[in-house]
């Protein structure tokens, strides 16, 4: 990666990069998610982080997709990377960073949200003395 003669990293980000990356940093939440979800004991608390979990990613998700879609479509193809930041002059300029980083946290929070609502179903049925009810 190039800088170019604003200093702007070249070539610039592309949607697809963007959320793609989202989606991958999404899976490893999945992990993260599963294995806390392992590290509280009780049943109805296991169920109750389930469920919040699922909750938070579907709202703060789909609005932090919602506004990086918009910041994008603003910047009208001057997307910059974090690495950049230098190289804001004015005052809207900071969109330009903003928008796959709020693009970024929005897959992350829609990709293990579906997830953590499934898992609430299963630890709901699950039978009393299995290690996934809980204690």
């Amino acid at each position: 990666m190039d800088p170019g003669e604003s200093g702007i990293i070249q070539p610039r980000l592309r949607l697809r990069d963007v959320l793609l990356r989202g989606a991958l940093y999404g899976l490893a939440a999945i992990v993260v998610l599963v294995i806390a979800m392992l590290c509280v004991g009780d049943h109805h608390d296991r169920m109750e982080f389930l469920a919040v979990a699922g909750g938070l990613g579907l709202v703060f998700g789909g609005v932090f997709l919602l506004f990086g879609f918009f910041f994008w479509s603003v910047c009208g193809g001057d997307i910059r990377r974090w690495r950049d930041w230098r190289t804001v002059t004015g005052q809207t300029e900071g969109v330009t960073i903003m928008a796959p980083a709020l693009l970024r946290c929005g897959v992350v929070g829609l990709v293990p949200a579906p997830v953590a609502l499934w898992l609430y179903g299963v630890v709901d049925g699950a039978a009393y003395d299995s290690w996934l009810y809980g204690s």
